[in-house]
């Protein structure tokens, strides 16, 4: 049965350009043209997207998007085209399942119809999510030999079921940076490296899928484990990805790898 306060997305949930202002989205930066092709698949444990660097020299790092529940890696592949990151590269997986309610939907793992998105270890353990990690993990593995670029110079980002994700397995590699767009917690985090990476955290207080209360518990959670955390609340941003969040993730990807 599908949660009845989870929609069942048939486009993209993530790319809302809505604003307080009714100003339109920005537009592409001129130099920026586009160019996404699948990743070798035959090496990889996801199928995927990718966007090269757009310049004549090698790429100054790279950046992986997880989207969300019943999304794809088409979903957040649009935000390449409004942002300044053509030194980077780009890869936008697919999640491993099938979604039951989109036939071209993916999903990290199922939901529960009464999950409140506050992360309990019982959660933690589910054999979909279990599987969903140690893929994702093997799959970033291959992404630093295939590239040849390290984790050092490596973010993972995501939204929604993608920032748990995001979570869940970049607190475990030594990786730069982590960006988490109306996410969660799966369970209580557990660092296994000393090489932590910073955390970047965004959320809407009028979020109605993953509830702004999620992004506290998270926030306070690493805080207290010493993880150093960068956090932006709106008051009127939704579940969604609006165009001051895309400045910022700019800004965080740059603050990083520069």
């Amino acid at each position: 049965m599908l949660p009845h306060h989870l929609p069942s997305f048939t486009s993209s949930p993530a790319l809302h350009f809505l604003s307080p202002s009714t100003s339109p989205p920005p537009s592409p930066p001129d130099c920026y043209k586009i160019r996404a092709h699948r990743v070798e698949e035959r090496l990889l444990s996801l199928n995927a997207i990718t966007i090269p660097a757009q310049t004549k020299q090698p790429a100054k790092g790279l950046i992986v998007l997880l989207h969300g529940w019943g999304a794809n890696c088409q979903d957040l592949l649009g935000l390449a085209e409004f942002m300044d990151l053509g030194d980077y590269q780009l890869v936008f997986p697919d999640a491993p399942f099938v979604h039951p309610y989109n036939p071209v939907g993916k999903m990290w793992y199922d939901l529960p119809q009464d999950y409140r998105f506050m992360g309990t270890a019982q959660f933690g353990n589910r054999p979909d999510l279990t599987q969903s990690r140690e893929q994702l993990t093997n799959f970033l593995n291959s992404l630093t030999d295939q590239l040849q670029i390290p984790f050092s110079r490596t973010i993972l980002g995501g939204f929604s079921q993608g920032g748990a994700m995001t979570l869940d397995v970049g607190l475990q590699l030594p990786l730069a940076g982590l960006m988490v767009l109306s996410g969660y917690l799966h369970a209580p985090p557990r660092l296994q490296t000393t090489d932590t990476p910073a955390v970047f955290i965004v959320h809407g207080r009028q979020d109605m899928v993953v509830p702004v209360q999620a992004a506290h518990r998270t926030r306070d959670s690493l805080q207290a484990l010493g993880v150093p955390v960068q956090y932006q609340e709106y008051p009127f941003m939704g579940h969604e990805i609006q165009p001051v969040v895309l400045e910022q993730l700019q800004t965080f990807v740059k603050e990083i790898l520069d």
